[in-house]
C-alpha cells in the first residue's frame, strides 16, 4: 500500500514557520511579563492624569462671619477665574487657622463684610489672594453703590467665538498619538530584537541548515517576519483596547470617537514600520553568528528608530515645523512622527497619502534587498559576513 505523500506550498511553508514563531514567543516568560508591564504603564499613565487632574479646578475657601452674598461673590469670582470655589464657614478664628495649617482648605477669609478683612494663607503669592481680593472689592463696590441709592443693571455677557474650536481637541488627539508613540516605539524595538536574535540563534544552532533542507530563504523570511508581525499586532490591539477602556472609564477625553480614530491610526503605522523594520533587522543580524555581535550590526536602525522617536516628541509641540513636516515623510522615521502630527491636525490628508506611498515602496526595496542580504548570508558561519559577500553569494545560488 502506498502513501501520497505531497510537499507543503511556499504558502503552508510560510504559515508553519510563522506558527512556530508566534507558539514560541508566546511560552517566553519574558515576552509575557513585557507584555504585562506595557499594559500597567498605560494604566499608570492614566490613573496619574486622573490624580493630576482631580482637584486642580477647585478652591477651598473657609469663611468666619460671612453671609450669603459672601459666599455668592466667592462662586462668581471663581467662575470669572476658572475655578470651581467651595466655602467653608467656621464659628472662629482658632478653628479656621487650624484648617488652614491643615491643608483643610486653600484660605481663610476674616470679617469680609468688615473695614479690614484679612485672608489667612499657609504661603503668600497664591491664587487663592487674587481671587478672594477681587470677590471682596466686587461686594465693597456693590455695597458703596447700593448705600448712594444707584440701581446697576446686570453687565452683557460677552460671548466668546473660537478663531480655532477645534485646538483642545488636537491637543487631547495629539497627547493620546504622543502615548501610542511611545507604546509603538517600545514594539517596534522589541519585536526588531525579536526577529535579530532568532535569526542569530538559528546561525548558532545550525538549526537553519535543516531548515533550508525544505524550504527557500524567502519562505524562512517571510514566516518569521509575519507570524512575529501578527503577534505584536495583536499585543499592539489588546494595549489599544485597554488603553482606550480605561481612557472612557476614567473620563481623561472628552472625544470617544477622535480617541479611537487617533488609536487606529496609531496601530496602522505600526504594521508598515513593524514591516520595515523586521526586515532590516532580520537582513542585519543573518551577517553575524553571535549573539554578542549582534549590537554592532542592529545599532544603526536602532538609532533610526530612538531618532524618530524624539522628533515625534517634538512634532507634539510643534506639528507644522519644517522639522516635523520633512521626517514625517523619510521612511523609517515617518510611523512614528506622522501619526502625531494627524493627530494635532498638522498634516493634510495628501500628505499622510504621499508618506504612506514612500513607505510602501520603501519596504518592498528593503524586502528585496533585505531578502537578497539574508539569503546569501545565512547558512555562512564563524564571523562577520560582509555586505558584500553576502550579496555576491546570493547571486550565485
Amino acid at each position: 500500500m502506498s502513501t501520497d505523500i505531497r510537499p507543503h506550498t511556499p504558502a503552508q511553508l510560510v504559515r508553519l514557520v510563522a506558527g512556530r514563531e508566534i507558539s514560541t514567543r508566546i511560552r517566553d516568560k519574558g515576552f509575557l511579563i513585557g507584555s504585562a508591564v506595557l499594559i500597567l504603564l498605560i494604566l499608570g499613565m492614566l490613573v496619574f492624569q486622573v490624580v493630576i487632574n482631580s482637584g486642580a479646578d477647585t478652591t477651598k475657601i473657609g469663611v468666619v462671619g460671612g453671609s450669603a452674598g459672601v459666599t455668592d461673590a466667592l462662586r462668581a469670582q471663581g467662575d470669572a477665574l476658572g475655578t470651581e470655589v467651595e466655602v467653608v464657614e467656621y464659628a472662629d478664628e482658632a478653628t479656621a487657622r487650624s484648617a488652614v495649617k491643615d491643608g483643610d482648605v486653600d484660605g481663610v477669609l476674616l470679617g469680609p463684610s468688615g473695614e479690614r478683612p484679612e485672608l489667612l494663607v499657609d504661603s503668600g503669592g497664591s491664587s487663592t489672594e487674587t481671587l478672594v481680593q477681587g470677590a471682596v472689592q466686587g461686594m465693597s463696590v456693590s455695597r458703596q453703590l447700593a448705600e448712594s441709592g444707584v440701581q446697576l443693571q446686570a453687565p452683557p455677557r460677552v460671548d466668546v467665538v473660537a478663531l480655532d474650536p477645534d485646538a483642545d481637541a488636537d491637543t487631547q488627539a495629539a497627547v493620546v498619538a504622543l502615548v501610542g508613540v511611545v507604546v509603538l516605539y517600545s514594539l517596534l524595538i522589541l519585536f526588531g530584537q525579536f526577529v535579530a536574535q532568532g535569526v542569530v540563534e538559528e546561525k548558532s544552532s545550525r538549526v537553519v541548515e535543516l531548515l533550508l533542507a525544505t524550504m527557500r530563504p524567502w519562505q524562512l523570511l517571510a514566516g518569521k517576519v509575519i507570524g512575529l508581525g501578527l503577534l505584536g499586532l495583536a499585543q499592539m490591539l489588546v494595549i489599544a483596547v485597554v488603553g482606550v477602556a480605561g481612557a472612557l472609564a476614567f473620563d481623561v477625553v472628552d472625544l470617544p470617537g477622535r480617541l479611537i480614530g487617533t488609536v487606529l491610526t496609531v496601530v496602522a503605522w505600526f504594521v508598515l514600520g513593524y514591516a520595515f523594520y523586521a526586515s532590516v533587522f532580520a537582513a542585519a543580524a543573518s551577517l553575524v553568528s553571535r549573539q554578542e555581535d549582534l549590537g554592532s550590526v542592529i545599532t544603526p536602525a536602532s538609532l533610526l528608530l530612538v531618532v524618530g522617536f524624539v522628533i515625534s516628541l517634538q512634532a507634539g509641540q510643534d506639528p507644522t515645523g519644517t522639522l516635523s513636516t520633512i521626517t514625517s515623510f523619510v521612511p523609517g522615521l515617518s510611523p512614528l512622527v506622522m501619526p502625531v502630527r494627524q493627530a494635532a491636525g498638522g498634516a493634510e490628508w495628501w500628505e499622510v497619502v504621499v508618506a504612506v506611498v514612500l513607505m510602501l515602496v520603501a519596504i518592498a526595496t528593503i524586502v528585496r534587498v533585505g531578502g537578497r542580504i539574508y539569503s546569501g548570508a545565512l547558512l555562512r558561519t564563524g564571523g562577520k559576513v560582509k555586505l558584500r559577500e553576502a550579496l555576491h553569494a546570493e547571486r550565485l545560488t
